[in-house]
């Protein structure tokens, strides 16, 4: 039987590159695992008398598991199944023209072939079960990229839709100034990896304010502070982070004698918070608090933070400020504003 196995899947694999075609290769494999341990054990004798030789024979389906998909794999198993029904059934049969086996050498049969299949079956058991728990981790990862690690929890535990009021949180816009002649002789490829470089720096010291980083827009950048979980702080900590990021900026070598220099906008107020869409999904807020947020990004100035009325009224007493004045803002009309300086 041995050699018949090693003749099979040698001319297999022979055949298989000639026609380039390795799904035969496969198949014989598989059919041979699954076989010659029944062929082996129908010439020793029944069930009792070889030891069980037929348990290898369960690592056939196992090994078609590994090449295909579980529907493609059930025939494999419904052979294997036909066959240990076979073997059940003519038991008496093949035990009759058992070859004469001592009891000792049937407990030995009994050890290797239990205990080596079983060892087999273990360590694919936990191969997949490897797979499995890598694969997760690595769509988790994906998942936290895009969405809070509260919402990706949820996303995960329930197919309803995702939205909540909030009362009071702080949204900030942050801009290049000037993008286009800045990025107007660059490759693509110059841009975006300028772009990253500064963006990872943003992306660094919003995780270490335990703000929400909602997406980037282009050459813009949009962070939330008291979503998904609430703060009473939110104000003071965007503007804490939003100071770091114009010193962290200003301290980034310059590229061919050029800095990226960028406009920041904060507003304060209430927001609706949620996940929309089926595909691309992402987290975002939406209301006239966001709106007003990007106003103030819009008119701002190069490297300050232009904070609304909103916004000052929850800083004041911590940050210096200095006022805008009244100013006219597209569909808001007059708005008083205000520059933060620094913390007191």
């Amino acid at each position: 039987m041995p050699l018949a196995f090693t003749i099979i899947v040698g001319s297999s694999l022979a055949i298989a590159h000639l026609t380039k075609n390795h799904v035969i290769a496969i198949y014989v494999q598989i059919l041979s695992i699954t076989l010659i341990p029944a062929l082996i054990q129908w010439s020793i004798g029944g069930l009792f008398d070889s030891g069980i030789v037929l348990a290898w024979a369960i690592l056939g389906p196992l090994g078609a598991l590994m090449f295909f998909s579980p529907r493609k794999s059930t025939p494999w198993f419904l052979l294997y199944f036909i066959i240990l029904l076979i073997s059940v059934a003519f038991d008496d049969y093949f035990a009759g023209r058992a070859l004469e086996v001592s009891a000792n050498t049937r407990r030995l049969f009994f050890a290797m072939n239990l205990g080596a299949s079983s060892l087999v079956v273990f360590a694919f058991a936990g191969y997949f079960v490897t797979t499995a728990i890598r694969e997760r981790s690595k769509a988790n990862r994906l998942l936290l990229n895009v969405l809070p690690a509260q919402i990706a929890e949820t996303l995960k535990d329930s197919d309803d839709t995702i939205a909540r009021h909030y009362d009071s949180v702080s949204v900030l816009f942050a801009d290049v100034v000037g993008s286009t002649p800045l990025f107007a002789d660059l490759e693509p490829t110059e841009v975006v990896d300028w772009l990253n470089e500064v963006f990872s720096v943003l992306d660094d010291l919003v995780d270490q304010h335990g703000l929400e980083k909602l997406r980037t827009m282009g050459d813009g950048y949009m962070v939330g502070s008291g979503v998904p979980e609430t703060r009473d702080d939110h104000a003071g900590a965007l503007v804490d982070c939003s100071l770091e990021m114009v010193s962290a900026l200003e301290a980034l070598p310059s590229r061919n004698g050029r800095r990226m220099v960028f406009r920041f906008g904060i507003n304060s107020g209430p927001v609706v918070a949620g996940v929309i869409g089926k595909s691309k999904f992402h987290y975002d807020l939406w209301g006239d608090t966001v709106n007003v947020a990007s106003r103030m990004e819009s008119y701002g100035e190069a490297s300050r933070i232009h904070i609304s009325q909103n916004t000052y009224e929850l800083i004041k007493d911590d940050f210096k400020c200095v006022p805008r004045g009244t100013i006219s803002i597209k569909g808001k009309g007059e708005m008083q504003t205000w520059f933060v300086v620094g913390r007191r």
